[in-house]
């Protein structure tokens, strides 16, 4: 089973990210071997979709590992990630009686980790968090880095803390359960992370979706299509390495300076979220996974860089073949372009009025760009190839 440690030097301190199916059997036993035998008490939260799968092994295991239990389930969706949800989770923890020796366990995708992670940074200034990510994105990406966050009515994830689990556990047999449009989704993150990180990376995560191992673990016709052990094996390694990928990034860039513009800057993780947050805002957070916006985010990145000269076409075609190997997106381009820019206003990678952007010079190559760069006639033809119905389910 695949073992990555998130090494943090300034904070001297590691963390490990345990992979591999079966691991949630192992809950307990592993959350006390990084806790040690002064905690007590754990909080699971999760959602109900996800806690009728696994939430009774979760704490059956939890159990086993001599903990008392509590749990507490959030409306599922992003828009419920809300601080009237946090506010929640946090009576939630009081009511369970939680000290500071104590831990929040997150059953669940993105938007649980990002709320249970940021009720643990704020619950008595901070307390332990475990992460038990079961979709793909959460997986390769939003449970490792120690991001937690929720939105407001403004923006996505403009209330936050950086927090960084001790511990997470990725048990992929949890994504044999997943519909199609998770995987989609988190194949798309997979794609951005390979964008970004290099050529290797991205060309690992097409080999694997073309074999057809991404859709391995699809539900077919209602009935569960087998995964082969070769399949397995690959998959547990390929997520290891976008875990790797993101890992070495946090090490060197843990709070995402503003100031860095280098490839080893955290801020290159935020290819093709511009155009994604505005989307999932004006479509309140309904219509698109997250991963599904930052697929058509990524689009319009590369069509600007295209246009600035930066980006080959070859190397946008890759993207966009990438992209497409995916899975079919929604329909984004029915929302008109002005409202998007003006959307984009509001993220919260905005510094002094100007919103920075991830461009390519190359697959496997970022750039950070000031906006001011990006004239208006570039912005708006790129928004227009970028969202067109190419692959719509």
């Amino acid at each position: 089973m695949p073992l990555v440690q998130v090494r943090l030097p300034q904070r001297q301190r590691n963390y490990e990210i345990r992979i591999g199916a079966g691991l949630l059997a192992k809950l307990g036993r592993l959350t006390r071997a990084v806790l040690g035998p002064q905690a007590r008490r754990v909080a699971l939260i999760s959602n109900p979709t996800v806690f009728e799968r696994y939430g009774t092994p979760a704490l059956r295991s939890l159990r086993a590992g001599n903990f008392k239990t509590a749990h507490w389930l959030m409306p599922d969706g992003e828009q419920h990630k809300s601080l009237r949800a946090l506010g929640q989770a946090l009576e939630f923890l009081a009511e369970s009686g939680l000290d500071r020796g104590d831990a929040v366990v997150a059953l669940g995708g993105g938007v649980v980790g990002d709320l249970a992670g940021f009720a643990a940074a704020t619950y008595l200034r901070g307390i332990a968090f475990v992460q038990v990510p079961t979709t793909f994105l959460a997986q390769i990406d939003a449970s490792v880095g120690g991001k937690t966050g929720v939105n407001l009515p403004a923006g996505k994830n403009l209330v936050g803390a950086f927090h960084q689990p001790h511990l997470v556990v990725i048990d992929t047999a949890t994504l044999q359960t997943l519909p199609q449009r998770e995987l989609t989704a988190g194949w798309c993150e997979a794609v951005k992370q390979g964008a970004v990180g290099s050529r290797k990376l991205f060309g690992q995560t097409c080999r694997f979706l073309r074999s057809g191992g991404g859709t391995d673990l699809h539900l077919v016709s209602g009935k569960q299509k087998p995964q082969t052990e070769v399949s397995a094996i690959e998959l547990d390694e390929v997520i290891a390495e976008h875990c790797r990928f993101k890992a070495s990034i946090v090490a060197r860039d843990e709070r995402e300076e503003i100031s860095r513009t280098d490839q080893k800057s955290r801020r290159i993780l935020n290819f093709g979220h511009t155009t994604a947050h505005a989307l999932e805002k004006l479509t309140g957070y309904r219509r698109f996974r997250h991963g599904e916006a930052v697929g058509f985010g990524m689009l319009v990145a590369g069509e600007i860089s295209k246009n600035l000269g930066m980006l080959a076409s070859g190397e946008l075609e890759s993207l966009r073949e990438a992209v497409r190997l995916c899975g079919p997106l929604p329909r984004a381009n029915d929302l008109t372009i002005d409202t998007i820019i003006r959307a984009m206003r509001h993220d919260k990678k905005t510094v002094g009025g100007i919103t920075s952007w991830v461009l390519l010079e190359r697959i496997g190559r970022a750039r950070i760009v000031d906006g001011r760069e990006i004239d208006k006639p570039i912005l708006r033809s790129s928004l227009r190839a970028g969202l067109q119905p190419l692959f719509w389910k």
